[in-house]
């Protein structure tokens, strides 16, 4: 007799294609974060979060033995907005630094072990409050690592709008694209709405 619980159920690619669209946090409602003033504003935001949605972007590196410098950008998001803090000017990434260290909320997203690697090798600081929905996925039940297109579909019956043309960009630009906006704080974002829906579970 078998008494190991059954896999909860996850939906195929196929399925997942056959979903209606989630809705998407437009980019009125995106910051764009490069210097210590824009750094400052979205600090004191930022303040009174109790959960947000963490991730990074590295530029992809390509040649044989190349080693990734990144992150070259942080993205953080409440239900209502998001900040994508690019790391060029050394104020504002210590600003940065200062916010993931000592800031009390829970910092939600995928697959963060090397998220958090990068951010202490980068940035010389331990993000403090990180959870891994992947862990959470897993109390659950689930045997493999759940993603944010899968978690999306799981949760809201939707389809996460995800670019793999933007997830291959040059995230060290100093200009970056709308749609990297949009696919770098959507990333985080549907981490907080993903996290919230958790939370409702019976």
């Amino acid at each position: 007799m078998n008494d190991q619980p059954a896999t909860p159920f996850t939906h195929d690619k196929e399925q997942i294609a056959a979903l209606e669209p989630f809705e998407r946090l437009p980019l009125s409602r995106i910051e764009l974060i490069a210097t210590e003033a824009q750094a400052e504003r979205a600090i004191t935001e930022l303040a009174g979060a109790a959960v947000l949605g963490f991730d990074t972007e590295s530029k992809p590196t390509f040649a044989k033995g190349e080693v990734s410098d990144g992150p070259h950008i942080v993205q953080l998001a409440t239900r209502e907005k998001a900040w994508i803090f690019q790391l060029h000017d050394p104020v504002c990434r210590a600003a940065l630094a200062g916010l993931l260290a000592s800031h009390a909320s829970k910092k939600v997203g995928f697959g963060l072990g090397d998220d958090v690697k990068r951010i202490r090798s980068k940035l010389g600081v331990e993000a403090f409050g990180v959870v891994d929905l992947n862990h959470l996925f897993r109390a659950r039940g689930y045997r493999k690592d759940i993603g944010v297109k899968t978690a999306v579909a799981v949760l809201f019956e939707r389809r996460f709008l995800k670019s793999g043309k933007a997830s291959t960009s040059n995230w060290a630009a100093r200009q970056l694209s709308e749609s990297q906006l949009m696919y770098a704080a959507n990333d985080a974002w549907a981490a907080v709405r993903v996290f919230e829906a958790m939370g409702n579970w019976p």
